[in-house]
């Protein structure tokens, strides 16, 4: 073999060596994002996790979510608001980036562009602004689900705004929020993500005294009604869903909190 032969087969030899050394650098990088995904953080608070109906749960350092192939979002995404959590600091908003923790496969941020719709954070940025981390973990693909600007900026932006206030006021509280994945609905993008005719949000309170819960559901469209126009009981979103939300409760607690549809005791 002359020189020339000989130099052509060992930057070949080197070209793949490299390709292949990124690709198990890259492949062990997702493992490992994987297997931290898998695992329980210290600030989950399980006691208060609804049950997945995937069996794909994902816990990420400041929220975990339920995510739903079929669909390409996350059922529920559920997370504790804290007093301490509140914070006016303002970040810079990251890209958006796929959650490689979800083992099926995230949806790409691509299939929101130019679809008409928000990229709709379930756990918001705004709950998120005690640290940079926690901000940017909220930009996320599978903390986001379609949702009309008027909706997004509107009557769901007022409801994030009341939960902080809660929060606040209550000293911490847990919060399950996501789209009914359910009936017929439109899809965006190449990958057909669903868009929901509905969003709930889910809260339990466990620091201010007596035990209490609060739900809302929405119809995805703008809307001047008032907040408590959409308090359901726990039951009725779970019937929606097949979601089942406090099961680790005491049973005749639980039965009791989740049918009813009161907002008695919370301060509007």
């Amino acid at each position: 073999m002359n020189k020339r032969n000989l130099y052509t087969v060992l930057a070949i030899v080197l070209i793949v060596a490299i390709f292949g050394y990124e690709f198990v650098l890259e492949s062990n990088t997702t493992s490992e994002i994987i297997e931290e995904g898998s695992a329980v953080k210290t600030n989950t608070n399980e006691f208060f996790l609804p049950t997945s109906t995937t069996g794909q749960v994902v816990h990420h350092e400041h929220y975990s979510l339920s995510y739903n192939e079929t669909h390409e979002q996350a059922e529920w995404v559920a997370y504790e608001l804290k007093k301490a959590h509140l914070s006016n600091t303002n970040f810079k908003r990251p890209y958006f980036e796929i959650d490689k923790a979800v083992q099926t496969g995230a949806a790409h941020w691509r299939n929101y562009k130019k679809s008409g719709y928000d990229r709709g954070h379930l756990c918001p940025a705004g709950d998120r602004r005690f640290s940079k981390e926690a901000h940017d973990e909220t930009f996320l693909t599978s903390n986001i689900s379609p949702q009309e600007h008027q909706f997004n900026s509107g009557i769901w932006n007022t409801l994030e705004q009341k939960v902080r206030y809660w929060a606040g006021k209550y000293d911490g509280v847990f919060v399950i929020t996501g789209g009914v994945l359910k009936g017929d609905m439109k899809t965006i993008g190449d990958e057909e993500v669903s868009v929901p005719n509905q969003f709930y949000k889910v809260l339990i309170d466990t620091n201010s005294g007596n035990i209490k819960m609060i739900a809302f559901l929405m119809p995805h469209e703008d809307s001047n009604q008032s907040l408590y126009k959409f308090v359901v009981s726990v039951d009725e979103i779970e019937d929606l869903t097949g979601i089942d939300f406090f099961s680790e409760l005491d049973d005749a607690v639980e039965n009791r909190l989740e049918a009813s549809s009161s907002y008695k005791g919370w301060s509007f």
